[in-house]
């Protein structure tokens, strides 16, 4: 994994486990004043999936050269 990604990929994980640790659970996963991390999260997982893709997109380039 080249180091670019493994950049993102720590940022997004530190990201996410920021995330996680600011929701207030007593107040239950999907209320409003939780909403803004949630979305935050999810747009860390979403950042996780791309950088394996493209990771992988790498790989498949590189191999057929």
């Amino acid at each position: 994994m080249q180091l670019f990604y493994k950049i993102f990929l720590a940022l997004f994980i530190v990201f996410i486990g920021i995330n996680l640790y600011v929701i207030e659970w007593d107040l239950g996963f999907w209320n409003e004043e939780n909403a803004k991390f949630i979305f935050s999260m999810s747009a860390g997982i979403l950042g996780i999936i791309i950088v394996f893709v493209l990771h992988t997109m790498s790989r498949l380039a590189a191999s057929k050269k």
